[in-house]
């Protein structure tokens, strides 16, 4: 009975000690998030330096005084996990870029958005996974399936076009800023959508039959993915027009749009469609339809809730990506192996380079033979920039990357 007891409050210790230390780790966190805040808005005069980069540059730093204080064994304060991602961190980020879309300038190029966004982003996938299996054969890297080679391909196709548009004014350069944020956002649907697809299948044994089923299985999740964000935004404003809850309380007004949104993304995540997708369109639908519908403060006040919330959800994705550019387990791969480690790098980075140039240039040139106006058409410089723009990879892939590597 004694020695029950004894590990009863042993287990009750160590149980207390580690709800310390997540509740020490979630301080630092939350201290390092209001300290990115502040620094990026005293750097806000600064076109070099915006919130993004300085949550970057303190996450490098505070990854570095933690393997210091750790003797090199982490980097980190806390583990990152696609779950937190994908269900918590992206959705309020994807849906604001629906909602604070200017949908004029958006539709307007909508076939050239997704032009760039989904037939652009198959090219560069095929161009990856292809020079992948034919470099990485050579390099004898290890076993990987064919699988694998179109995981990769799916997750250096995901762009992170994040910090240009902050450099990007949208007033001032309205068609750059519509063609850099459109794509960025149709392609980390178009990655997800491709990168679903071949987990779903086993592609060992390829034929006709399985690749007309892959096709099939993307242009589907694709569809129904935009419909279902379009009908639970179109489902909220008929709600909140036909209820007129504002006349009570605007709270109600604001907490159904806030969950209708998030309750779309999770409906498309729970039936294994593209939750970008449906909760970017849901975004769109909202912003045209249900915010025309509620009292002007639930339009003043839903307008900043979700600036905010997409706001924290970025600085929170790149002061942890920052972190993990120093992760002890990683830099150790690179130290066993080296040559092998740069060779690889580069030969992905040529991929990715040579993926963005096989599409945004012949694309560009057939999209400005649809224009008519001089100003609509996409010039050499601007289709440099595009091209610049997507050459970084963020948030998107490195979670596909971390759900690729626990399959």
């Amino acid at each position: 009975m004694a020695i029950e007891l004894s590990n009863l409050m042993e287990r009750s210790l160590s149980m207390l000690s580690s709800d310390h230390k997540s509740v020490v780790s979630m301080n630092l966190f939350v201290a390092l998030l209001c300290a990115c805040i502040v620094i990026g808005h005293l750097l806000e005069e600064n076109r070099w330096m915006n919130e993004s980069i300085t949550a970057l540059i303190i996450g490098l730093c505070t990854g570095i005084v933690i393997l210091l204080t750790t003797n090199g064994t982490s980097s980190h304060v806390l583990m990152f996990s696609e779950d937190l991602f994908f269900i918590y961190l992206l959705p309020p980020i994807i849906f604001n870029a629906g909602f604070q879309v200017k949908k004029k300038q958006f539709f307007r190029n909508f076939m050239t958005i997704m032009l760039f966004g989904a037939v652009g982003t198959l090219i560069s996938f095929v161009i990856i996974s292809a020079g992948a299996v034919h470099f990485f054969k050579q390099m004898n890297i290890g076993t990987l399936k064919i699988g694998d080679y179109l995981a990769i391909g799916a997750i250096f196709a995901a762009t992170d076009s994040v910090c240009t548009l902050q450099v990007l004014n949208q007033d001032e350069t309205p068609l750059l800023y519509s063609l850099v944020f459109g794509e960025g956002v149709v392609n980390d649907a178009t990655s997800v959508v491709l990168f679903n697809a071949i987990q779903s299948f086993d592609l060992s044994h390829i034929n006709l039959s399985i690749a007309l089923k892959f096709v099939g299985s993307f242009f589907y999740l694709f569809i129904a993915s935009t419909m279902l964000g379009v009908i639970a935004g179109l489902l909220s404003a008929f709600i909140i027009k036909k209820l007129y809850m504002g006349r009570h309380s605007t709270d109600r007004e604001v907490a159904l749009m806030i969950l209708m949104a998030y309750l779309s993304y999770m409906l498309a995540e729970l039936f294994y469609l593209s939750g970008i997708l449906t909760v970017f369109f849901c975004g769109i639908v909202m912003s045209h339809y249900t915010w025309h519908n509620v009292t002007e403060s639930s339009r003043v006040t839903t307008k900043h809730a979700f600036a905010t919330l997409s706001f924290v959800a970025e600085i929170f994705i790149f002061l942890y990506v920052g972190m993990d550019a120093l992760d002890i387990e990683k830099w150790r791969v690179v130290r066993d192996s080296p040559g092998k480690s740069v060779g690889v790098s580069a030969i992905l980075l040529g991929l990715v380079l040579l993926g963005r140039a096989a599409f945004v240039f012949p694309l560009s040139f057939l999209s400005n033979l649809t224009k008519k106006s001089s100003h609509e058409k996409i010039g050499l410089k601007q289709q440099l920039t595009i091209w610049w723009a997507g050459l970084m990879r963020g948030a998107v892939s490195m979670a596909l990357a971390y759900k690729q590597v626990r399959c």
